[in-house]
């Protein structure tokens, strides 16, 4: 179940939000009214970890996450590498289920920009 997780506040950036579980992080960026100016949801995070971001200002993109971790005594950060594959229903189906005690604005939004995606997707194939 996506809980709300504690963020510094970072004068530079957007004010934001994360949620996260075992399966999905979701980062949300606001402006500063208070709209929501994009976000990353990371899912399948003990699998094979991609990212869907979307912003106002440059829209979606779909990538892996790179753990960086080419031993185990190194600790490297994380990158995210191109990944065009999305499956939306799995990922739809997964945010459903986690998602029912976040903010319903944030739970539509994000619902919508997932199928949004993945119809722009399943088109462009």
């Amino acid at each position: 179940m996506l809980q709300e997780k504690s963020t510094k506040a970072n004068q530079s950036d957007f004010a934001r939000r994360w949620l996260t579980d075992d399966y999905f992080d979701l980062i949300v960026w606001y402006e500063p009214g208070g709209g929501i100016h994009g976000f990353q949801l990371c899912y399948d995070k003990t699998g094979r970890e991609r990212a869907l971001t979307w912003t106002q200002s440059r829209g979606f993109a779909h990538n892996s996450v790179d753990s960086g971790e080419t031993a185990p005594t190194a600790n490297l950060t994380p990158v995210l590498v191109p990944d065009g594959a999305f499956h939306g229903a799995p990922v739809r189906e997964q945010f459903l289920s986690r998602c029912t005690q976040i903010d319903e604005l944030i739970r539509k939004f994000v619902l919508g920009k997932i199928d949004e995606f993945a119809a722009a997707a399943k088109s462009a194939a």
